[in-house]
């Protein structure tokens, strides 16, 4: 049946598992660039700058859509990027923002969290509830988001508009700074608040901890949150990020995507690209001790609003 609604009167929204309630008017700009930019990688490590930038541009040869990687060791000095200040719709990447934001403004007052925000903060991580998450960042508002921003040197991230959090633009670049943030003191997160975003992103459900912990040995603990969203323009949009540490190692990973065709194409796409990095920093460890996701994520779907 088709469904005509006036877009003066009401938006009509699409609807992501992980997502949010976001107008189909107004997609984001793409964030490819004139000229397919390559991957570039440095490192205190002899040959693996050069072994990561094969790799990586091997695992996402002939794939479609648009990538934006990020990557930092702190043990071997490594780092990568692609399109890294490329700009994408958040999705429920933005949830770690919204609970750092959260935490950040409550180390100002010094107070601990509610039981109420612990309670939406818990499922807004663990299990990417969206309600959850429109209730923190309605409370928080789009000012101490920004402040937070500030804060953290996120300089090119903008908050959605409107209340649609899911459609806040972000880059590899922020992220990266972001879990860099979250795994190593600072002044802009405490231990304390740093410890709980890490906890969270420990506790993420099975069926939701594909992505960048593809590929990762058993040897590292694993801290992830994905993202998803369908838009009418450039298809879906898949995001991963997530922090490892152990074995010898303490990294961080982005993987931004957009113009996918399914769900599962960006998915595998953020896979290939996580399991070379991890096979590549950790090159002792045998096949049967990389994490490999054994549930695929449920497809989102298409939402007419009633009335």
């Amino acid at each position: 049946m088709t469904h005509h609604i006036s877009l003066r009167a009401r938006v009509l929204p699409v609807v992501a598992a992980a997502g949010i309630l976001v107008p189909v008017v107004a997609g984001a700009a793409p964030a490819s660039a004139a000229t397919a930019p390559q991957v570039s990688c440095t490192s205190g490590k002899a040959g693996l700058a050069a072994k990561l930038q094969k790799d990586i541009t091997v695992a996402l040869a002939g794939r479609t859509g648009t990538v934006a990687v990020g990557l930092r060791d702190r043990t071997t000095n490594t780092t990568c990027t692609l399109r890294a200040t490329g700009s994408y719709d958040s999705a429920s990447i933005v949830k770690v923002t919204v609970l750092a934001t959260l935490l950040w403004d409550a180390k100002k007052t010094n107070r601990y969290l509610t039981s109420r925000e612990t309670s939406l903060a818990t499922a807004m991580i663990t299990k990417s509830d969206n309600a959850a998450t429109t209730s923190l960042w309605n409370q928080l508002g789009v000012t101490k988001v920004k402040g937070f921003l500030s804060a953290a040197g996120m300089t090119r991230t903008v908050p959605g508009a409107g209340g649609y959090w899911g459609l806040t633009q972000i880059n590899v670049t922020d992220e990266q700074r972001l879990l860099s943030l979250v795994t190593a003191r600072n002044s802009v997160l405490s231990d304390n608040s740093r410890a709980y975003i890490l906890k969270l992103m420990g506790s993420v459900i099975t069926s939701q901890r594909w992505g960048t912990t593809s590929g990762a040995p058993s040897s590292v603990s694993v801290h992830v949150k994905n993202g998803w969203l369908q838009r009418a323009t450039r298809g879906w949009r898949v995001h991963s990020i997530g922090t490892f540490k152990g074995g010898g190692h303490d990294y961080s990973i982005s993987v931004l995507t957009d113009g996918n065709s399914t769900m599962s194409y960006g998915v595998n796409t953020i896979q290939a690209v996580a399991r070379v990095i991890h096979r590549d920093l950790t090159p002792t460890v045998s096949a049967a001790s990389r994490y490999t996701p054994t549930t695929r994520p449920a497809e989102a779907y298409v939402a007419v609003p009633r009335g």
